[in-house]
């Protein structure tokens, strides 16, 4: 029997394990290859507390090592990078895109999606999470290759709107047609997060917290783009997931518990 590919496309090293982490363990050890495909190696980004360089042009080379000790921690088969380089934060904290020709970017995901045709592609919401620009890049660039793309793999992205959670990640435009309670994969998550170790304090600060462990996320969302969504998907994705114990949210209404952050 033939291993089927699954690809993680994400925009910064730490995308892989804070968005997805527990399903990619979990696919993992379902069999399948996963590959993840990082568009910038997290050069712009905070150099940790105390920091894990005193040179900023050190960064890039760090994150990059961190990202492949995390996808080891997965059961990541691959790890590839584009050729772009992050931007600084700006002031006010804004955040930007990398600089990059859309045609050019548009060929390079065509081209891994002919050279592993995956049959599960994984990648960023429509909000961009938070709204970070280069999420809604990658998201925007992924649909529209996976659209055109012969092999015609399922494309749903990650951190999809879960009712009765509330987290800031959440892409609000994506109720989730799938979610699971990754428990059974979280020491898993919490080494790949632990590898992360120049974004250590920004995960902790961002929420308020005191541990790696509690940032974890232990439910993940996704929402099926491609084909065109129904209500309940019947997929692939769908049956390994429902298997492994996820449920179909019901968006008409719900509690809500609070994630912080």
């Amino acid at each position: 029997m033939t291993t089927q590919t699954v690809i993680f496309f994400g925009a910064h090293p730490d995308d892989e394990t804070i968005l997805t982490g527990g399903t990619l363990a979990l696919l993992a050890q379902r069999g399948f290859r996963v590959v993840v495909v990082c568009a910038t190696r997290g050069e712009g980004g905070e150099v940790g507390e105390p920091p894990v360089t005193d040179n900023r042009h050190q960064l890039g080379v760090i994150r990059e090592t961190e990202l492949r000790c995390a996808c080891q921690a997965l059961g990541v088969d691959e790890v590839i990078f584009l050729p772009y380089q992050d931007p600084v934060i700006g002031p006010g904290e804004e955040l930007y895109a990398f600089e990059h020709d859309l045609d050019t970017l548009l060929a390079q995901v065509q081209d891994i999606l002919m050279r592993y045709q995956p049959l599960l592609v994984l990648s960023h919401g429509s909000d961009g999470e938070y709204g970070h620009p280069a999420h809604r890049l990658l998201h925007q660039v992924t649909l529209q290759t996976v659209q055109s793309a012969p092999s015609s793999p399922l494309l749903y992205s990650v951190a999809a709107q879960v009712p009765g959670i509330e987290d800031r990640l959440w892409n609000q435009s994506d109720p989730a047609h799938l979610a699971i309670d990754i428990t059974s994969w979280a020491e898993i998550k919490l080494a790949a997060a632990t590898c992360h170790l120049s974004q250590h304090a920004l995960f902790k600060r961002r929420r308020k917290l005191t541990s790696i462990r509690d940032a974890l996320r232990l439910v993940e969302g996704f929402y099926r783009h491609w084909p065109p969504p129904d209500t309940a998907p019947n997929d692939v994705f769908a049956a390994l997931m429902l298997e492994a114990g996820a449920w179909r949210p019901d968006h008409t209404g719900a509690t809500q518990r609070e994630i912080h952050d």
